[in-house]
């Protein structure tokens, strides 16, 4: 996530138009692994906040968004790829062994924003948030289930199936009730949201430029270049 894909990711909502739902995937082994670590890991206090800004925004842009949204989880998802697969209204994950999705931020020393507590606090159960929060595992389809993080796991070929059919359903049926009932689920907690968002930004700024988290994130940029 750069801010380039923040930005066609906002495109793309705005894109849709009358739709009466939607469906969001990834590529390849991915739905998303989060922040794009090497271009902003040198950004100054500032230049961070800003990105974080745009980050929630278009985060809240997502939960917000008036029809329902199916996240077909095909890949791994991972920290800020989590946040934007809590977004969706529904999450069908595919049924591989080597896939992962979690919040890992706690295991970096990095906090977790509004932006993602307030999510994550409506959308899994609340006997679930410690080991989500707390803990910063990765888990894998199945335990993801148990955890209500997502709520179906199917074969890795039917994936992009279930969640259009998943979609056309909501689709079929006069679309004023859910926009309605959707907007009223979501209001108090977007405007929440965007409350503590505005307390809490320095408290989050400093996990993140804490000397021993930008010692663990630079060997994970270390880690990625070598890949790349």
């Amino acid at each position: 996530m750069s801010v380039q894909f923040l930005d066609r990711l906002s495109g793309l909502l705005n894109e849709l138009g009358d739709a009466k739902a939607a469906v969001i995937t990834g590529q390849d082994k991915f739905f998303s692994a989060g922040l794009d670590l090497p271009s902003i890991i040198d950004l100054d206090r500032k230049t961070i906040l800003g990105f974080m800004a745009k980050f929630e925004k278009v985060m809240l842009q997502a939960f917000e968004l008036p029809i329902p949204l199916v996240a077909a989880i095909n890949g791994h998802a991972i920290a800020g790829g989590c946040v934007l697969a809590l977004e969706a209204d529904v999450r069908i994950v595919a049924d591989r062994d080597t896939l992962r999705i979690g919040l890992n931020e706690a295991q970096l020393g990095i906090g977790l924003p509004a932006a993602v507590i307030e999510p994550l606090r409506e959308q899994v159960p609340g006997s679930s948030l410690s080991r989500l929060a707390l803990g910063g595992e990765l888990f894998g389809p199945h335990e993801a289930l148990k955890l209500g993080l997502v709520h179906d796991v199917v074969l890795e070929g039917d994936l992009l199936a279930k969640a259009l059919l998943k979609a056309k359903a909501f689709a079929a049926v006069p679309g004023g009730g859910i926009r309605q009932i959707k907007a009223s689920l979501r209001r108090p907690i977007a405007a929440a949201m965007r409350a503590r968002s505005a307390e809490e930004g320095d408290g989050w700024l400093d996990t993140w430029f804490a000397p021993e988290t930008q010692l663990v994130l630079r060997a994970a940029v270390a880690k990625l270049k070598s890949k790349g």
